[in-house]
Parts: C-alpha cells; structure tokens; sequence
C-alpha cells in the first residue's frame, strides 16, 4: 500500500521500490482497500531486502516495527524514517471483516506519506 500511494502522490519525485525482509504477494485485501481510492496495486511486488543493498538508495522507509528491527544494514549515508504502522494481516483470505483493519494502515499510511512529501 506504501509503494501504491507514494508512487500515486510524488508523481517523479522518487523511485519507488517496495521490499521485505519476507517478502511475498500483495494481500487482496490491500488491494481491495487501494481500489476504493482509485489506485491499482493489483500488479505490485514485494522484492527481497537484499536485491536493493547495491543499489545507491537515498531513502529507506520502514512502515512496522518488525521490518526496522531485522533491516539489514544498507552501505552508504542515507536517510532512514520509520513509520510505527501495525501490520493488518491476519490471514490469506479474502474476509471483509478485516477490511477496517487494512483501511485503518492505508489511513495513517497516507497521513506519513503526506508529512514525507511535505518535508522532501
């Protein structure tokens, strides 16, 4: 959902990469919560980590608490922001039940994306 919504609100400003340190499909849930807001993320991927370690990054944004903690250590002097956003998986299904909770990390999602564009 990050990569999704800062992609759509910075337009060219920034390459947007999105990696994990166990990375896997884009949950249809976020997908579903992304389209009520017009933003296809239905072709998104998750890299590992550890394809972007080379790769001159400028800007590291972590977006749970988990992901900062097993972050690998990237060469060279960048900027790295964290983002404290609890994680709305649960499970592999499709259950609007857990709607309000993927809605809940898209919303503060956004509300840090606009505070990041703010000040960059």
């Amino acid at each position: 959902m990050a990569e999704g919504l800062l992609r759509h609100l910075a337009d060219d400003r920034f390459e947007v990469f999105s990696a994990g340190i166990y990375p896997s499909r884009v949950h249809p849930m976020s997908i579903k919560v992304m389209e009520e807001w017009g933003t296809d993320i239905s072709n998104h991927t998750s890299d590992h980590v550890d394809e972007y370690l080379d790769k001159n990054i400028d800007i590291i944004i972590t977006v749970c608490d988990y992901a900062k903690e097993l972050c690998p250590a990237f060469p060279g002097n960048m900027e790295k922001i964290h983002w404290s956003i609890t994680d709305p998986f649960s499970r592999w299904i499709e259950d609007d039940r857990f709607l309000d909770r993927y809605r809940n990390a898209r919303n503060l999602i956004l509300d840090h994306i606009k505070m990041f564009l703010k000040d960059h």
